[in-house]
């Protein structure tokens, strides 16, 4: 049997644009091309903003993004988080978060979103798919807040299958190795594969599955592997 596939490729961010079929300058994207959404995360000490992740890596909590910097409103960390622009459009924000509310009270399936990490300068990391289950605001230095909470489902080739594969009975989740433990291994092996020194097309590999017992929790079970090498382990785990 092969495991179930929670290791997490790297990504260039223009590649990562050419997937997505859009240059992604914002780190919100709701429904693009009439599919998935696309969010940007990061947790690195640099970071914009607060995301989180819960239950041993298989939620994501999101925080909504500030107004546009612009002469009239030079300090955005100092004002609401918008819902709504000047015209009375939704915001990102606004998008996201109503789509959150009518999956809640049951008018629609949750979202699809895919979510890519930030773990250097112009690389990323796939995280995979999450559907966005909830939203609401928190009180944030005196401020208003967004935070949107997504649940990470079992690994999709695409976005229409990741749709079908909503079950809030089902205890089987994909869990995203946290990104203290990317950083670590990622400078420990010298962003190369640990097997033949290539730097392209790399992953962070579980060495032991979560299924069989493994832990994305520690940088003693995750390496980076090249693709074909992620792929080779991958077919002989039984």
């Amino acid at each position: 049997m092969i495991r179930n596939m929670i290791d997490q490729r790297i990504i260039p961010y223009i590649a990562m644009c050419q997937r997505e079929g859009t240059s992604l300058q914002r780190g919100m994207n709701f429904r693009l091309h009439g599919r998935h959404s696309v969010i940007l995360m990061s947790r690195r000490s640099d970071a914009p903003y607060a995301d989180r992740i819960e239950e041993d890596g298989s939620v994501l909590i999101y925080e909504g993004h500030d107004t546009a910097k612009t002469k009239d409103s030079p300090y955005p960390k100092l004002l609401d988080q918008p819902e709504f622009l000047n015209s009375g459009r939704l915001t990102e924000n606004g998008k996201f978060k109503k789509a959150a509310i009518d999956f809640k009270r049951g008018l629609k399936s949750p979202d699809v979103v895919k979510v890519y990490e930030k773990i250097l300068p112009g690389l990323w990391a796939d995280n995979g798919y999450f559907h966005l289950v909830d939203a609401w605001c928190e009180q944030v230095e005196e401020r208003d807040v967004f935070k949107f909470k997504l649940i990470a489902i079992p690994s999709s080739d695409d976005d229409l299958e990741a749709e079908t594969q909503f079950n809030p009975q089902s205890g089987e989740r994909r869990r995203i190795i946290p990104s203290a433990i990317k950083q670590e291994v990622w400078k420990r092996d010298q962003g190369k594969c640990v097997l033949c020194g290539s730097g392209d097309e790399l992953h962070f590999d579980h060495i032991v599955p979560y299924s069989k017992g493994g832990t994305s929790l520690s940088a003693a079970n995750v390496q980076l592997l090249c693709m074909r090498h992620n792929l080779q382990k991958s077919a002989k785990i039984e």
